[in-house]
């Protein structure tokens, strides 16, 4: 499938900076979203998903982030979602998760604290950084069990909007139309059936992704941003460079088109040794489970991914001279993206 056309490339692009400006997704990038069912590559077909194999989405994942970093965020955090979809309770998940703008927004990091009560439990917490925050029609969020036999336990507990408040306080130098804001519920009632565990999936939905572990999964996708935000900032480098060889120096025009073109290369050869480490993980999944060693070297190699790109755009970025650091140019833009994603906490070396 073409998931994105040049219209779609060129509505992104041009709605970019008008989004950065307003810290949130326009209404007109969500609708094709959610017409291309981005926000559903990981969804069972049974749901009106594409159930992508996970090296396919991720070159999805890369190619959104080239397009724009922001946008390519949300699509590979929204699309992500469905990682959780076979370890909610059935009924729920099909209730929740079919509609056609259906996406999950949430955290993984147990930021709440959950108390039982008749039928379910009472949940309080904050949690940070919750990409799509702004449209999410549920989120999911981890919490601490307190009291009983439960007491210490971490499970997660699924909301509806209307139980969130959202703390619009992502205040970023990078990626800043994913509206990654806080939430916070206080006394939140979840139904027993409202809580899931990610590591004991039901047997409903067998695709191999959800026997998939969740580190490299969040990893590799966090990886393939990365990449697809290093390509973009790459080609508006190089555009940046050649409309100013007519005002700058003959050599500073030629150093700055190798710097690129070396960059370029090295970032091509990390996608691929990234990729032919993923391909062939997959393949490994696909017939038995992963041994830690492996899924391990899936981490490491989804880190290295991410620093080598990284540093091809730092050898980059002194060559474009003031007007890189404008921070209307799409080449800034980019160049603060490209540092916001591979400082999220898994990628980088405190990770």
């Amino acid at each position: 499938m073409d998931w994105f056309n040049e219209k779609m490339e060129r509505l992104v692009r041009s709605e970019a900076p008008a989004m950065e400006r307003k810290g949130a997704i326009s209404p007109k990038v969500l609708e094709p979203i959610y017409e291309r069912g981005l926000f559903k590559l990981l969804i069972p077909e049974e749901l009106g998903g594409h159930m992508l194999p996970l090296p396919e989405a991720l070159r999805v994942f890369e190619g959104a982030s080239r397009i724009d970093g922001s946008f390519g965020w949300l699509v590979t955090i929204g699309a992500g979602g469905g990682y959780f979809a076979a370890s909610m309770e059935p009924e729920i998940c099909r209730k929740l998760l079919s509609p056609r703008e259906a996406v999950i927004a949430g955290s993984g990091f147990p930021a709440g604290e959950a108390r039982r009560v008749e039928g379910g439990y009472r949940v309080n917490g904050r949690w940070k950084y919750i990409s799509g925050a702004d449209y999410a029609t549920l989120f999911t969020v981890n919490c601490v069990i307190r009291g009983g036999e439960e007491d210490g336990r971490i499970r997660s507990f699924i909301l509806m909007p209307e139980q969130v408040e959202v703390h619009r306080d992502w205040r970023a130098f990078g990626l800043k139309a994913t509206g990654s804001h806080s939430i916070a519920v206080e006394g939140a009632f979840v139904p027993e059936r409202g809580t899931f565990d990610v590591a004991e999936p039901y047997s409903v939905y067998e695709d191999p992704l959800f026997r998939y572990p969740f580190l490299p999964f969040a990893l590799t996708s966090f990886a393939a941003v990365a990449l697809g935000i290093a390509r973009h900032f790459l080609e508006n480098a190089r555009t940046l460079i050649e409309a100013h060889r007519d005002r700058w120096p003959t050599g500073r025009v030629k150093a700055g088109r190798e710097a690129v073109s070396r960059m370029a290369d090295r970032l091509e050869g990390a996608a691929a040794d990234f990729y032919r480490t993923v391909d062939d993980t997959w393949k490994m999944h696909c017939r038995r489970s992963l041994s830690e060693e492996e899924a391990e070297a899936v981490n490491r190699k989804s880190r290295e991914a991410a620093r080598e790109v990284l540093r091809a755009a730092e050898a980059v970025f002194p060559h474009l001279g003031m007007a890189g650091l404008m921070e209307d140019a799409p080449v800034n833009r980019a160049w603060r993206d490209l540092h916001t994603a591979c400082r999220h906490a898994l990628l980088s070396d405190e990770g």
